[in-house]
């Protein structure tokens, strides 16, 4: 049984309603919160909605099977895990789809204790229960402000490695919050209790960066009055986060590669090395590639920091966060200035949504201030967001412009559900495979790219 309060959640998808129901009989007995739709288009609708930590399909179903539903969930959110429920015909393809990822997979007639048994262990490893274990260690990411699948994916995955000693490497855009996550991983990891030493490698002078990092003995060099601990030292039995890694001279590259392998750090002047016991996470703007390629970066140290990486999406690819992150900002204020309550009107709302954001999380916080302090009222005007924006017009796509964006990542997503198989996609798509051809060609697709060797048209 589940312990009390806990509930986790549980997507059913059937397109049989009598075992829907039963289904939902024996899950919500056991203490599980249940929802139930009766095929693979409707599961996929339901998904960010419901956000269940398993999914329980049927393999055989009208429109979408479960093995394509499997496929395009397995493609938004590679953690989550699926049983697939057979007939003892269809054992040989449920077996084959556990080989490609599915968790497990049940025959019909199933037992009762067997099924409650796989979903335990399903349930065990989803992200769903890693982010319930999270909200006990002190509520780790409380700070990352976010509803978006693609944040929600990360923040599992970031979950999961914060428990290890792993090195992390975060890249992605300026400003969107590299500093942020890794206090979280370091809040969410055992070292939480350890100090957090976050260095700007891009703001230190090359000539300093060696003794700031390792320390130095007293008369190392003019001005050393004094021993003094590097950081890495100070953040002994903690995290210590080398922001902007891309950009550390060539030169220390080669030290620090040698302070991560041999896990000891040689203080400026002094012959004797000194042990450190840190957590090593870096974060860069840059693509670390090609700047290998370009010799600006070594390899082998690529490869020491990067054991795992994570990616943080840019503020346009997770516009449904930007009302919250504006909200939060605006309490911010409130809190900071002792003023009333301000809002955005539905049309400046509309605006910030519509941006293409370059610098990200920390634009969008600059705006949200700018135009705070310049409203004269309680309501923000759009006028102010043009301004904060630095534009005379819109930044909406036109009309035009944002059917054709759905149109194209619409068609994309189809052809990877189907893998390039277009009767599929057609019959997904409620259209025939004639009209699909003919978007396929408007935008420079073709269902070739998408097939596997062995998944032919037919």
């Amino acid at each position: 049984m589940v312990k009390a309060g806990s509930k986790p959640r549980i997507l059913v998808v059937d397109d049989d309603g009598d075992l829907r129901k039963l289904l939902r009989l024996r899950l919500t007995a056991a203490g599980y919160e249940v929802e139930t739709v009766p095929s693979g288009e409707k599961a996929l609708a339901a998904l960010p909605v419901f956000q269940p930590g398993l999914v329980v399909t049927d393999l055989r179903m009208e429109g979408m099977d479960g093995m394509a539903l499997f496929a395009a969930i397995n493609h938004q959110q590679p953690s989550l895990p699926v049983i697939i429920l057979t007939a003892h015909g269809s054992i040989p393809e449920a077996v084959e789809a556990t080989q490609q990822g599915v968790f497990s997979y049940l025959t019909k007639p199933f037992d009762s204790s067997e099924l409650l048994r796989t979903v335990g262990q399903a349930l065990s490893v989803s992200p769903s229960q890693e982010r319930e274990a999270s909200s006990s260690r002190n509520d780790w990411r409380a700070s990352i402000i976010c509803q978006s699948q693609s944040m929600q994916a990360l923040l599992a995955q970031a979950d999961r490695v914060a428990k290890s000693d792993v090195s992390i490497l975060i890249q992605s855009e300026s400003g969107t919050g590299k500093e942020l996550l890794a206090r979280s991983i370091h809040r969410a990891s055992p070292r939480r209790d350890g100090p957090f030493v976050a260095v700007n490698c891009s703001a230190i002078p090359e000539q300093l960066l060696e003794s700031e990092l390792f320390g130095h003995i007293k008369g190392a060099f003019t001005g050393a009055t004094s021993h003094r601990k590097g950081l890495f030292q100070e953040a002994g039995g903690g995290t210590i986060f080398l922001d902007e890694i891309g950009d550390m001279p060539v030169s220390f590259q080669s030290k620090l590669l040698r302070t991560l392998q041999e896990g000891e750090v040689r203080p400026v002047g002094s012959d004797s090395p000194v042990a450190v016991d840190v957590r090593v996470i870096s974060a860069t703007h840059r693509e670390l590639e090609a700047s290998i390629r370009a010799g600006d970066f070594r390899e082998d140290l690529y490869y020491r920091l990067n054991v795992v990486m994570l990616e943080l999406p840019p503020l346009r690819d997770r516009r449904e966060d930007i009302p919250l992150l504006v909200n939060h900002f605006l309490q911010q204020m409130e809190k900071s200035e002792g003023q009333a309550r301000k809002t955005f009107s539905p049309q400046a709302m509309a605006l910030l949504v519509g941006a293409s954001w370059p610098g990200n999380i920390r634009q969008l916080q600059n705006v949200v201030a700018q135009t705070h302090v310049l409203s004269s009222t309680s309501v923000i005007p759009e006028s102010l967001g043009k301004k904060a924006l630095r534009t005379d017009g819109p930044t909406l796509q036109t009309l035009t412009e944002a059917r054709d964006q759905f149109e194209r990542d619409y068609l994309i997503k189809l052809l990877q559900m189907t893998e390039g198989n277009v009767t599929k996609a057609a019959d997904l798509a409620g259209r025939n495979r004639t009209e699909l051809y003919k978007l396929f060609s408007k935008h420079g697709l073709t269902a070739e790219l998408f097939r596997r060797d062995d998944n032919e048209e037919e």
